[in-house]
């Protein structure tokens, strides 16, 4: 999952404090720090991961264990390459597969069973994998966004709303091909119309214009780049991203979210298989599942924690808004048709 902010590199450092220790048995979510002392361990993620350099020190001094960091490109490129490498892998620990590439990580093996010490506290829902391969750790919704001041017809409410002719070019997206955004909202249509192609067809009539990626769509054709269109795929976060990053400074966001067409993103860590440091591995796992880690996620990666303890920053709770019944599809079911589905949509949209 890649939120505009992440994307920008817009990251906020503070610190961390705390980490996960247990008993003896990786395999039951429990370690022994003094067992686990003086390893390293490598965390493999997407680009966008945030974690600041205060919070793995913190880490370290409560476990023993040191982290180091290692970027894959996006969340396709970095199970692409985790495959290759199936049980011998190049990092102990990944972040970031999500639920549109699950199943293609759980079918190819990549992670042994690892229960955390702190699933309890994770919010009903999220954990979409009965054996415990992986870990929630956030999540976000993909949703059209709006610029409140420059749409010129009512805010629409419905995915179908979006083909109707007082919306004719204004919606900007990106292509599921190249984009993590683009993918999701491609299921959101998919999940969420009686007749995703023709909505596609339709929408195509209408004038969507297609990016390749969220900053040229966001900061591109959007308005807030000084684009001309009032309708933008991105997520639930950004209007609180827009008040955070504001220059002026703003009170309230000048962007608003379409519920309706939002895709819920869950975005999980995994104790890869084939490590020879599972115990040091399940233990930075359980320390992601802290509320000191968790409530920095919001203002670190603009997304929302996966625990029901963590404590959300004024920013999320007055400008953040998720959808009550977000569009899903089955982690299956998103693998056993993406690729036609894209392509499918390649032949609708830019053939």
């Amino acid at each position: 999952m890649q939120t505009p902010t992440r994307i920008l590199g817009f990251l906020i450092a503070s610190a961390l404090f705390g980490a996960a220790c247990g008993a003896d048995d990786a395999s039951n979510g429990t370690t022994d720090g003094d067992d686990i002392a003086g390893t390293t361990i490598t965390v493999i993620s997407h680009d966008s991961f945030a974690i600041s350099t205060d919070a793995l020190a913190s880490f370290t001094a409560d476990t023993g264990v040191e982290v180091q960091l290692l970027s894959s490109g996006d969340v396709g490129q970095m199970v692409s390459e985790a495959i290759l490498t199936a049980g011998n892998p190049l990092a102990d620990v990944m972040f970031g597969i999500d639920n549109t590439f699950l199943q293609r990580g759980l079918d190819a093996n990549l992670f042994e069973p690892y229960e955390s010490v702190h699933l309890d506290d994770v919010i009903d829902g999220l954990a979409l994998d009965p054996d415990n391969r992986v870990t929630p750790i956030d999540f976000g919704d993909v949703c059209v966004n709006y610029w409140i001041d420059a749409l010129p017809a009512p805010v629409p409410t419905t995915l179908e709303q979006l083909t109707a002719p007082e919306y004719e070019g204004q919606l900007v997206v990106q292509n599921p091909e190249t984009s993590s955004p683009g993918l999701a909202f491609l299921l959101a249509t998919i999940a969420g119309t009686e007749d995703w192609e023709q909505y596609w067809a339709d929408l195509t009539a209408n004038g969507v214009t297609v990016t390749a990626g969220w900053e040229d769509a966001y900061y591109g054709e959007f308005v807030a780049g000084g684009g001309e269109r009032s309708l933008v795929v991105s997520y639930a976060s950004s209007p609180p991203a827009e008040v955070v990053f504001a220059d002026p400074p703003v009170d309230t966001p000048p962007t608003g979210v379409l519920l309706d067409s939002c895709f819920r993103q869950i975005e999980f860590a995994g104790v890869l298989a084939g490590t020879d440091h599972a115990a040091a591995a399940g233990a930075f796992i359980d320390f992601m599942l802290t509320p000191t880690f968790q409530n920095e996620v919001p203002l670190s990666m603009f997304v929302f924690p996966a625990i029901e303890s963590a404590v959300l920053p004024s920013e999320f709770t007055d400008h953040a808004r998720l959808a009550d019944r977000p569009h899903l599809l089955d982690p299956a079911e998103i693998e056993a048709n993406r690729d036609a589905w894209v392509d499918r949509w390649v032949e609708i949209v830019l053939g």
